[in-house]
């Protein structure tokens, strides 16, 4: 692979060692031979490992030159003999589980000034709380009345709003914007990210727009992860909640009184339009939308670019404009394909 400048080196590792973070079966190789490294399948060299699930990329593993491989099952009779052979039920969380221990630094956002406390060119408020550990990068400022829990990293350029609650172990990234908000224990924000700002309210009429006061706030539960730009407006006259364990990508937009389930999951560009809820464990793909008030249901899949108009029930896969469930999307795809093809041979 790429020389990893960002990031020191792994030290090399015995195999059976890989074997147990990867909860995997050494089907195939010696446990004790060294691993010095990871790399994508097809630029593999001596001592590294690799992992492989796309048959995309099926040539690639059949060539590889690795040392060793996590590999489904199914597919263990394309690696190559001289090839250890680490079976997994799901080799790409088996890879990240790994990834984690060889490089656990690249596991939340990454040092800017690296300093081991507050930096005096940051602008702490004398009513601020911050406990033991907390590390406050230079240019940021944190308001009054501020609580922070202890590890918690607050980077670069940050500004943090009067009154708000962060919780322990958590990193807030350079030049993001956290006000009217209460964060959970290890609760990760990306560079950019603005949180607790004015939801996009009016009362529209021929007199003009006037500004409906937005008086929640935004909860965020433990172990969140937020994209850089991601935005996350506060509520308008309730709480704006984002439930523990969810992970969303960059430029996200999410609307006033939005509620959205534990351990979800929301690519780019997805935007969710004020007082939507989304129940645990739901997954929208990138660039699609929710329309307002809308309910999607526990472990809802969407795909991506598609537009969710309605209530959509629990457990289903959907997509589409308006998002409909899979086969009669891909049905009406099939018949509207049918239709240009008839026409264009008239």
């Amino acid at each position: 692979m790429s020389d990893p400048v960002f990031f020191e080196p792994p030290q090399s590792v015995l195999l059976k060692n890989i074997v147990c973070w990867a909860d995997a079966d050494l089907e195939r190789g010696d446990e004790n031979i060294e691993i010095l490294g990871v790399a994508p399948v097809e630029d593999a060299g001596e001592g590294t490992l690799v992992f492989f699930d796309n048959v995309v990329y099926l040539d690639q593993l059949s060539q590889t030159t690795a040392a060793a491989c996590l590999v489904a099952k199914k597919h263990v009779s394309k690696v190559p003999d001289n090839v250890a052979v680490l079976v997994c039920k799901d080799p790409y969380r088996s890879w990240a589980q790994v990834l984690a221990k060889l490089y656990p630094l690249a596991m939340s956002p990454v040092d800017i000034a690296c300093p081991t406390d507050v930096s005096p060119r940051a602008s702490v408020d004398t009513s601020a709380k911050l406990e033991d550990g907390v590390i406050v990068e230079a240019g940021a400022v944190i308001g009054a009345n501020v609580s922070v829990g202890a590890g918690t990293v607050i980077r670069a350029n940050t500004v943090i709003g009067a009154g708000v609650q962060i919780g322990r172990g958590c990193v807030i990234g350079p030049n993001t914007t956290v006000q009217h908000s209460l964060l959970g224990d290890r609760v990760f924000l990306h560079p950019g990210v603005c949180v607790g700002q004015d939801g996009f309210g009016y009362a529209m009429g021929l007199a003009g727009h006037f500004k409906v006061p937005q008086v929640g706030r935004v909860i965020i539960q433990d172990d969140v992860e937020v994209g850089a730009n991601t935005t996350i407006d506060r509520g308008a006259n309730r709480d704006t909640v984002i439930g523990e364990g969810t992970k969303i990508d960059n430029q996200v937009q999410i609307g006033h009184n939005v509620v959205i389930g534990r351990h979800c999951v929301l690519v780019s560009q997805v935007g969710l339009s004020g007082s939507c809820t989304l129940e645990d464990f739901v997954a929208i793909g990138g660039q699609s939308g929710v329309r307002g008030h809308v309910r999607i249901g526990a472990g809802a899949q969407v795909a991506a670019i598609s537009s969710v108009n309605e209530d959509l029930p629990a457990g289903g896969r959907y997509g589409g404009t308006p998002a409909k469930p899979v086969k009669q999307w891909f049905r009406e795809v099939a018949a509207l394909r049918k239709l240009a093809e008839r026409g264009s041979g008239a």
